[in-house]
């Protein structure tokens, strides 16, 4: 999760996590499902095609340097549109299987790749095919490349880092360290994620607030020094002198904003109101001064102070307002699982990488799939090593990983195992399994497994996840920046939320910049949401939004936002912009539990995930949707219970 509470700070919480890619697509151009020509099988040992050519990149195939619209490609979600509003599969059932694996793993994000490794782990001459719908693996945890003027420049284009609101388990854990990643002994020696902010290339740099002219009457960059009180910082901005004032009462919490409330009953009660509600009435803030902490919970949730209860506000220890409350510690079920976590425990180890969580993804395929990296790497070794992408779907490996490969159906056999239907370069094909992962997000199983009981599809549909934008903007240089003395900033009413200059982790030979003349990275966040909604329809307006915008109207934004924060320190967005990459992903976060709209908490045995979640026959479901929780260690663990489901 972005630090929110922190206004200005980079990215630390939540780290997005997808366990699996969202599978059933192909290009926009293709043929729907329903005139999909009939089923072709590839000759015996052969892949369904070869990956496209790419000239100019590594192999003639490396997805991560590619710019642009990322993400949710165009090409990664159409056929799943299609299935989703009721086209046909057509005629591929009808024929004989193509191919034949122990197992086939629908999605190959952290949990698919981790649900291939444990199956192999317990029958380790197993066939196992992953099928995965975009044009790269790894799921949410994707890998942003860039070559400027010489430089090699990384950033996650989805999850972030390894950290959870609990400490990871044994099995998670374990799972890393058999990649060579041993959280505490990389933390100590490079830094752990949270690296210095106040210095960078030997500059000092700090944070600062934007207030845009639409929302507050005129644009103006505010620095906030870490030395200054809140409200004294924002003692020029377009605010007026009440709300400051009220801004200023509010961080400082020296009295306590429910009075006489017993505390035996202030849990529950805040687990009944909204977060907005909250600093309203108990905060004293006016409507100018909640425009300021609105859009605050945006990276923890995708859904602004209207849309999460205070309780888990508190939970979190990053939001204002609960100071002079003296709440005993602890989480209750009436919060979701991030504030309950870091309430309860204080949270897991934490890294970043500088690819985020890809790091994870690649050493996983490396160890899955020979020839993708040479072998003997260290994971310090590994984060710029050349990755060959040809060694992905060879037939002589026996686990073999198909991208841009979308599945559209999977069905019981009446006697063992499983069928599954994939469309693969405009042609669909149809494999055999003895057992079937589905990788993927909860929502469009229903779609490919139709067989499916009724009160389990319905508690597919009803985990719905949540939207978001990380953009990896590639600056030439960062001599504006640093002449405004500023590394990263809040939008509290812009379309982006966030913006942060990349302190990269210097580590296996990748380190940062060593001027403000050298390129950089930057990265912004963007929550598409709709105020006023409860949740899960302000996350579907938020995905429907961000499947309507095209690239050319990312690059506006990011362009205006940029002149106009960072333009009075010299920054000209047509020269000092080198590359853009919008990670679009209309399904990301996994949701919670929120008291303020669920029915079921998360011990409740009717809860939605642990209804979705139960085994169907040959067919399993690992995902981070089956946690009811977005993040890595959670999508491991649900690969572990899957595979356990099937293999005893």
């Amino acid at each position: 999760m972005a630090s929110e509470g922190n206004p200005g700070g980079r990215l630390t919480r939540r780290t997005f996590v997808k366990t699996g890619s969202a599978t059933a697509a192909t290009a926009m151009a293709a043929p729907a499902v329903a005139t999909l020509p009939k089923a072709e099988a590839p000759k015996p040992g052969v892949p369904a095609a070869p990956l496209p050519a790419h000239p100019g990149e590594p192999g003639g195939y490396y997805p991560p340097l590619r710019t642009g619209m990322r993400g949710s490609h165009p090409g990664s979600f159409e056929v799943a549109h299609a299935l989703r509003d009721g086209q046909a599969v057509g005629q591929a059932l009808a024929g004989p299987a193509h191919e034949s694996y122990d197992l086939v793993v629908v999605g190959g994000g952290i949990s698919g790749l981790s649900a291939a490794l444990f199956y192999r782990d317990r029958n380790p001459a197993a066939k196992i095919l992953i099928l995965e719908n975009h044009d790269d693996f790894g799921g949410h945890a994707k890998r942003n490349e860039f070559k400027v003027r010489g430089h090699t420049l990384l950033m996650n284009g989805g999850t972030a880092g390894i950290e959870s609101p609990t400490p990871y388990s044994k099995v998670a854990d374990g799972l890393l360290k058999r990649m060579g990643i041993d959280v505490p002994a990389l933390a100590k020696a490079y830094g752990g994620a949270e690296a210095d902010e106040g210095m960078l290339a030997g500059v000092k740099l700090g944070r600062a607030v934007f207030f845009d002219k639409e929302s507050f009457g005129a644009d103006a960059l505010i620095p906030l020094p870490d030395d200054a009180p809140l409200g004294e910082a924002l003692a020029k901005a377009p605010l007026s002198p009440a709300a400051r004032a009220q801004i200023a009462a509010l961080e400082s919490g020296e009295t306590d904003p429910l009075g006489a409330m017993p505390m035996a009953e202030r849990k529950d009660y805040l687990s009944t109101i909204s977060y907005r509600d909250y600093l309203i009435k108990h905060g004293g803030l006016s409507e100018e001064a909640m425009l300021f902490y609105q859009n605050r919970p945006l990276g923890w949730w995708c859904v602004g102070a209207d849309g999460i209860c205070a309780l888990d506000a508190w939970g979190t220890g990053f939001f204002p307002g609960f100071k002079g409350l003296k709440l005993e510690p602890g989480g209750t079920m009436r919060m979701g699982y991030t504030p309950r976590g870091f309430a309860s425990t204080g949270g897991s180890y934490d890294f970043h990488f500088p690819d985020g969580n890809a790091t994870i993804a690649r050493r996983l395929v490396a160890d899955l799939i020979p020839g993708f990296m040479a072998p003997g790497l260290t994971v310090e070794q590994s984060i710029l090593a050349p990755a060959n992408y040809a060694a992905l779907d060879r037939p002589e490996n026996a686990v073999r990983l198909r991208l841009s490969s979308m599945a559209v159906h999977a069905v019981n056999r009446a006697q063992a195992g499983a069928d599954v239907v994939y469309s693969h370069a405009g042609k669909v094909h149809k494999v055999a399994a003895r057992h079937v992962v589905m990788a993927c997000y909860n929502m469009i199983i229903p779609y490919l497994v139709p067989s499916m009981p009724a009160a389990q599809k319905e508690a597919l549909h009803e985990l719905v996840k949540e939207p978001l934008v990380y953009v990896s903007v590639a600056l030439d240089n960062w001599r504006a920046f640093a002449k405004a003395g500023i590394s990263g900033i809040q939008f509290p009413q812009a379309w982006f939320q966030s913006a942060n200059l990349d302190h990269a982790v210097t580590l296996g030979g990748y380190a940062g910049p060593k001027s403000p003349d050298d390129p950089i990275l930057l990265h912004l966040t963007g929550i598409p949401h709709q105020p006023g909604l409860p949740e899960h329809d302000q996350s579907r307006a938020g995905r429907m939004e961000l499947l309507g915008t095209d690239l050319a109207l990312f690059e506006t934004r990011i362009h205006d936002l940029l002149t106009r924060a960072m333009g009075p320190y010299g920054f000209d967005a047509d020269k000092d912009i080198a590359a853009i990459t919008v990670n679009r992903w209309p399904h990301g976060y996994a949701p919670e539990f929120n008291a303020l709209w669920d029915k079921h908490q998360d011990d409740d045995p009717q809860a939605p995930h642990k209804i979705a979640r139960q085994r169907f026959g040959a067919i399993t479901i690992a995902n981070s949707d089956s946690g009811r929780a977005a993040y890595t260690d959670s999508a491991i663990d649900q690969a572990w219970r899957a595979v356990g489901e099937l293999l005893g």
